[in-house]
């Protein structure tokens, strides 16, 4: 008798009724069963093609699962009458992957407009999507595992729930009308006394009036209003304190994305990908408010995921809805009812319990190749292959904004879902509680390293710490940097030493300054910086990071005296400064060297030519004077060629000052 071992993401992607049908199509009898972190399969008759069934296992496998091993042994004969589902067992080492949360299927979007049981129920599911991820509490993947085990199955669920023929046999979400979750409306704290079949229909009709909605959905709440009008969009600006971040978009269909942006084969393909990610396209046309994305020549799009979306699109005639975050920026998504309750809006709302709360994937195609902004639903918790050599457990943090932490598994590297500004409490509440799912769900018995960033005062630091601690394990302190870089050796399997260029905000540097355009020698374990910008002082520290009209005084300050940059503010700095009195004290800064930190962060550069160019002189968002400064500059005609001039020092050194004075002799 022979036992299979199958691993890899095959809990939740339909693996065992797979099973069950080739094996009666192989005349196999036996059993198969999730074992807590992969799939069991018993061959207990010698009078069937082995062969053919691993094969048929191998090469037919469900869209959604993705196979990483199979063990075949050999183990105690047992007798079986026939081949059965048996009950999952909870034993194994955790090789075994959850998949992502899965769009709506065509046969379940199809049913869900069909007369019927499910006709027009927003929580309907099938083995081929709806949310894994999101609702998993525990593996193996068993309803009691997850959220849905607060809604035993009618009668009726049941029977497919146990019909290995049925495309809901071991579907854990399964539910209808009569014992699943439910929508319900509200204003304020208030719930709307509505029948269940009219919610929906009520929250759409809110919508077209212009009305503000807040819609719990699969991994958290968003904010939607209409996009078509000035007067919704400048509404959600105002509700959440977002001045010009962005905002990004869920339109109807690929044919509507085409009225408004435009769309090549790959984006068209990610967009209907079941992952249902944000795609950054490039605008076309006007039907959409200005107000959307303003000062920007691109847009974030994506199509509907969740019944629920397809239900309002139903009940609407909008070409796309907003569909931004609910949250504060930075901050974790709402999923409690009582946090939506505190907007000042309707919220939709329902009553399923959201355990892995997990924000929109970004991706913008660049050359023709997909390229995450942030990876999370619809690719969370899948792994990614490295090509590394290690055989030990690894934890790593990330650094304070925009964080995602890591859990290194032998050549596995576990991503959590995006986190988010870990300066903020809460963030940093979300992450611990995100690295000790990675912990459970891998299955993983103590921790080796946990790697932090170099600066000595990152809350990201401050918990690896406290988990080292806890794990007695080593705690590996890296340059900002140098982490860019090899993360990237790590995606591409390189091993050799490199030169690699990495560039951003800022970082804290090895000479405790601050670094953000650097050229490494490196490899895994070590580096030699052997080229960077010039270093710069940043007048204000912080402030020159908001308002980029000080970080170009600060950069021309080594080149031009005082009084030419008092002369340079006033020529080209125009709103630069809230005043004269500002523009002075930012001068005396420079003059005395103080409260100057250095920097030689390209972001800085970016934004002091934005500045220069009066493109932004207000970062109000996350890379908004650089974001702006390509947008005006997709739009430019004028082809500009600036010299470089290059320093041989202990290192090669790049004057941007010199660069800035082209810009400004350009500009002239």
């Amino acid at each position: 008798m022979k036992k299979v071992t199958v691993k890899g993401i095959v809990q939740g992607v339909g693996f065992r009724p797979f099973v069950y049908r080739i094996a009666k199509e192989h005349g196999i009898k036996g059993h198969v069963k999730n074992a807590g972190n992969s799939v069991e399969i018993v061959v207990a008759n010698e009078d069937c093609d082995f062969e053919a069934f691993l094969r048929d296992l191998k090469s037919k496998s469900p869209p959604l699962a993705k196979i990483y091993s199979i063990d075949v042994e050999e183990v105690r004969k047992e007798e079986y009458d026939d081949f059965y589902v048996l009950k999952s067992s909870v034993e194994g080492s955790g090789e075994s992957i959850l998949p992502p949360d899965v769009a709506i299927c065509e046969e379940c979007l199809r049913e869900m407009f069909e007369k019927g049981r499910r006709y027009l129920y927003p929580f309907i599911v099938c083995m081929n999507c709806g949310p894994r991820f999101t609702i998993i509490e525990d593996l193996p993947y068993d309803r009691e595992n997850t959220t849905m085990r607060d809604f035993p199955m009618c009668k009726l669920c049941e029977e497919e729930y146990n019909d290995p023929m049925d495309r809901r046999f071991r579907a854990e979400p399964t539910c209808c009308w009569d014992c699943g979750p439910r929508y319900f409306l509200y204003r304020g704290k208030e719930k709307l006394d509505l029948k269940p079949e009219e919610v929906i229909k009520e929250s759409a009709k809110l919508l077209a009036e212009g009305e503000i909605l807040a819609i719990k959905g699969i991994g958290g709440t968003h904010l939607a209003t209409i996009t078509t009008e000035d007067e919704p969009v400048l509404k959600i600006r105002k509700l959440r304190r977002r001045k010009n971040k962005p905002f990004a978009i869920m339109a109807r269909d690929l044919q509507t994305i085409e009225t408004f942006a435009f769309l090549s084969e790959v984006e068209k393909e990610l967009l209907t990908s079941f992952r249902r990610p944000i795609v950054v396209l490039k605008k076309k046309g006007e039907v959409l408010s200005k107000y959307i994305a303003p000062n920007l020549h691109n847009i974030g799009v994506m199509l509907p995921y969740a019944g629920v979306h397809y239900l309002l699109f139903y009940y609407i005639e909008e070409p796309a809805l907003v569909m931004t975050s609910a949250n504060a920026p930075g901050e974790p998504m709402f999923i409690e009812n009582e946090e939506i309750f505190t907007l000042k809006c309707h919220a939709l709302v329902h009553n399923r319990r959201i355990k892995n709360r997990c924000d929109d994937s970004v991706i913008k195609v660049i050359n023709g190749k997909p390229t995450f902004i942030r990876r999370s639903r619809g690719y969370v918790p899948e792994a990614i292959e490295v090509n590394v050599d290690n055989k030990e457990n690894i934890l790593a943090l990330g650094a304070e904004e925009m964080v995602t932490a890591c859990l290194l598994k032998g050549s596995k590297a576990f991503l959590s879902q995006h986190i988010g500004d870990t300066s903020k409490l809460k963030t940093l509440e979300f992450l611990e509680d995100a690295v000790y799912n990675l912990i459970r769900m891998n299955k993983v018995e103590g921790i080796a390293k946990i790697a932090v960033d170099l600066h000595p005062y990152f809350n990201t630091v401050k918990l690896g710490e406290k988990l080292a601690s806890k794990f007695n394990c080593k705690l590996i302190r890296c340059q900002h940097h140098h982490a860019h870089i090899v993360s990237l050796m790590a995606e591409h399997g390189i091993k050799e030493k490199i030169i690699g260029i990495a560039i951003d905000g800022l970082g804290y540097g090895g000479d405790k300054t601050w670094w953000g355009g650097e050229i490494l020698l490196c490899d895994y374990g070590n580096y030699k910086r052997i080229g960077s910008l010039a270093y710069s002082p940043m007048p204000g520290g912080d402030l020159a990071t908001r308002f980029p009209a000080r970080a170009a005084l600060g950069i021309l300050s080594k080149i031009y005296s005082i009084e030419e940059l008092r002369e340079i503010a006033k020529k080209h700095l125009i709103n630069g400064f809230r005043n004269e009195r500002e523009l002075e004290l930012v001068l005396m800064q420079i003059e005395k060297k103080f409260n100057t930190p250095l920097s030689t962060s390209l972001g800085r550069v970016l934004d002091a030519i934005s500045a220069l160019l009066n493109v932004c002189y207000e970062r109000t968002y996350e890379g908004e004077p650089a974001m702006r400064l390509e947008s005006f500059a997709f739009h430019g005609k004028a082809k500009l060629s600036f010299d470089m001039k290059i320093e041989k020092r202990e290192r090669y050194i790049i004057d941007t000052a010199y660069l800035l004075k082209q810009v400004l002799e350009a500009k002239e």
